[in-house]
This record gives structure tokens, sequence and C-alpha cells, in this order.
């Protein structure tokens, strides 16, 4: 008997906590798929940087035994300085100094990268007055990013979504959920298209160093706002129409951030995908206005009910009372 109560107990318990339950096993799995790829990435790159490693040894000691009058630390100190410069993308290799950082179209990719949060890193201010611009423009212009991405997708999203997916709706009388389903895929397939495989194709062609999935690897990095910077187009060498080049790899930024927002967008309007995040959330409480709303409208209806049933019950006695007669003489009329 106890252990049926307890059972039972274990149960109520369990459904009356059923978001909270979801929400740590989401919790777990996000910690897990983490940890997933951490092992992942630590497994298959931590060769290729020991590889790496052991090779600049070896350079950096045949250099020395070839340069004796050099010593070790003057070559660090060189080096150090060297790198330093790198990453602020300036490099003191003959054939990249004709390439500046900071022309108008350098800076105009620069400031896009900044406002889209994608922040390749090749690039950086030099100067304590830049750092500091970087910061405020940075404040201002990224929420003012976020206010026209948000307004344009919605625009598109009337476009692009909404309408066509009520015209076949109503044209065809297909189930409205079968045809958001249809039209995301085909809507997906077409960015990926236009966004991703077609541009992975220009870049492979335009940049000497890249193969196709380097060119595609660079187009998923960017329009996903991660930017790791490790790929950068328009930094090679004597590269033609660079400026002109810059401003079009601008365009292309912008206009894919928009296309995958409106994706995104597209499937998060899925009524399947509404459902499931519907589980993970916290069940919405009735505010306190609303209660006492409600119990105002419970009162109101009570008092209304017991005024009818005293009204129904008076109706069957009249409100006037009549005397009886008991003979024509006592009518005051015929008096």
């Amino acid at each position: 008997m106890l252990q049926s109560l307890a059972s039972n107990s274990c149960v109520r318990l369990i459904q009356s906590h059923t978001s909270t339950w979801y929400f740590v096993s989401l919790v777990l799995g996000y910690v897990l798929y983490l940890i997933f790829g951490a092992v992942v990435f630590s497994s298959v790159e931590l060769p290729y940087e020991d590889l790496l490693r052991q090779e600049l040894r070896t350079i950096k000691k045949q250099f020395l035994q070839e340069n004796e009058c050099l010593s070790e630390d003057r070559l660090e100190r060189f080096l150090k300085k060297a790198l330093d410069a790198s990453n602020y993308g300036v490099s003191i290799l003959n054939n990249a100094s004709d390439n500046w950082n900071w022309d108008f179209t350098s800076a105009l990719f620069f400031a896009s990268t900044v406002l889209s949060t994608t922040g390749y890193g090749h690039t950086a201010p030099l100067s304590s007055g830049g750092k500091a611009f970087c910061i405020i423009y940075s404040v201002i212009g990224i929420p003012f990013t976020l206010l026209f991405l948000t307004a344009v997708v919605q625009r598109i999203m009337v476009f692009s979504t909404r309408r066509p997916i009520m015209y076949f709706h109503r044209r065809w009388g297909v189930s409205k959920p079968l045809v958001a389903i249809v039209h995301a895929t085909v809507l997906a397939t077409t960015a990926v298209c236009c966004f991703f495989l077609i541009p992975a194709a220009i870049f492979s062609a335009l940049e000497d160093n890249w193969n196709f999935l380097e060119s595609f690897y660079f187009c998923f990095i960017s329009l996903s706002t991660i930017g790791l910077g490790d790929y950068v187009p328009g930094e090679a060498t004597n590269q033609k129409f660079r400026e002109l080049y810059k401003v079009g790899i601008t365009v292309y930024l912008i206009l894919g951030l928009i296309v995958m927002l409106v994706v995104l967008e597209t499937f998060c309007e899925l009524q399947q995908l509404k459902q499931l995040r519907k589980i993970f959330y916290l069940k919405k409480d009735k505010p306190q206005d609303r209660l006492a709303i409600l119990e105002h409208d419970q009162l109101s209806f009570t008092t209304v009910s017991n005024r009818a049933t005293v009204y129904t019950e008076g109706k069957t006695q009249p409100f006037v009372r009549v005397p009886s007669l008991v003979s024509p003489n006592d009518d005051p009329m015929i008096q």
C-alpha cells in the first residue's frame, strides 16, 4: 500500500514538472554536445598541431645553424614583433606590402564584419583612438543592425513565406503544415545553392590558394557569423580589382545574412518546431489582475443569478393586492 502511494506521488511529481524535466534534459544534452565537439576537435586537430610544432622547431634550428652570427634571443624578439604585427593584419613580407588594411574599401569591409558580429579578427584597430571608436561604434551600430535586419526580414517574410503558403493552401486545398514544410525545404535548398555552392565555386576560382571545400567553409563560417578569420578573401598578393572585390564581398555578407535569417524564421514558424519548443518552456501562470477580473465576474454573475431567482419567485404573486368582493354592493364603482 505504501509502495503504491509512493509510486503515485512520484508520478504526480514528474507530471507536474514535465517542462522542468524536459529543460534539464535539454541542458544535459547541450553539455554532452559540447563535450562531444571538444573530443572530436581535439582528436582530429591535435596531431596536426604537434606536427606543425615539430616542423617549426626544425626550421628554426636549421636557420640558427646556418646563421651563427644571429643569436636565438634576437631571433625570438624579431619573430615576436612580426607575429604581433601579423595579428593586427600587418605583414612584413615583400609581396604583401602593397595591400593596405585601412583604405576605404578595407575599412568598409571591417565595419560590416563588426556590425554583423562576424569579426574575422584578421584586422584590428592599432591606435587607442581607433579602439575607443570601435567600442562606441559597436554599441550604437549592433542594435541598429539588429533593428535593420528585423525590419527587412519581417517585410521579406510576408512575400517569401506567408503569402505563398496561404496561396497554395487556398488554391490547392493542401493542409497548411504540409505546405509550410515543403516551402521551408525549397527555400532552404535555394538559399544553399545561391549563397553557398555558387559563391564557393566563385571564390575557389578567384582565390589562388582556395579549393572548393575551403571556399564553402568560408561561406558557412561567414554567414553563420562565426568568423574565425583563417580564410579572408581579397588578401592575396596583387589581387586584381581588390577595391571592387572587397565591396562585392561586403554586399554578399549583408545579403547572405538577411537570407539566412529569413530561412531560420521560416523554419521557426513551422507548427512542428513550435510544439517542440513548447515542451521546454515554462507554463504561463494567470496574472493576478486576470484572476481578480475572473473573481469579480464570478461575483457579478452570482448576484445577477440571485436577483433573477427572486424576481422569478415574486412573479407568481400580483404586484397589487386586489381585495376580495363578497357582494356586488362592495364594489366602490357600483356604489
